[in-house]
């Protein structure tokens, strides 16, 4: 075998790179319950179930459900589940983000992913990551890099 031949042979075998997009968001809460349900002691708990709207590249609506712990000060540390439905680009379908958040003075910032195996209809095989910025009553700005597999 060639040197030449190795060299295709190995490109070959090699994995081809996902392509990345970065989709943009406006993201407003539409709903949004409180329950506190462990105020034994400081920091209490608190289940928050939400309704967002995202308006952008991502075009559709969500259901969230988050875990808080609220600490004396306010701020608050987080973690959600939501299902997003609708339109990602140019493709229709759902899929589960998973995040972590911060609140602080009024802002709350994010990171999410994409549930792997959570897509649905043109969506399936995507997988991404990202967040969201922004202050209370003014909505947030999301954005997610994502890609399909």
């Amino acid at each position: 075998m060639s040197k030449q031949d190795t060299v295709h042979t190995t490109a070959e075998s090699q994995p081809k790179p996902h392509l990345r997009t970065t989709a943009k968001a406006k993201i407003l809460v539409r709903e949004s319950e409180a329950e506190r349900y462990d105020q034994t002691v400081s920091p209490e708990l608190v289940e928050l179930r939400l309704t967002e709207t995202f308006i952008g590249d991502i075009e559709g609506e969500s259901p969230v459900r988050a875990l808080q712990v609220v600490r004396t000060d306010k701020s608050a540390s987080q973690v959600s589940i939501q299902r997003f439905r609708g339109k990602l680009g140019a493709r229709r379908g759902t899929f589960v983000l998973q995040g972590s958040e911060i609140v602080e003075n009024g802002r709350i910032e994010a990171t999410w992913s994409v549930v792997p195996g959570s897509a649905t209809g043109e969506l399936v095989g995507l997988r991404g990551e990202g967040g969201f910025e922004g202050a209370f009553g003014k909505g947030s700005d999301g954005w997610l890099d994502y890609w399909f597999e």
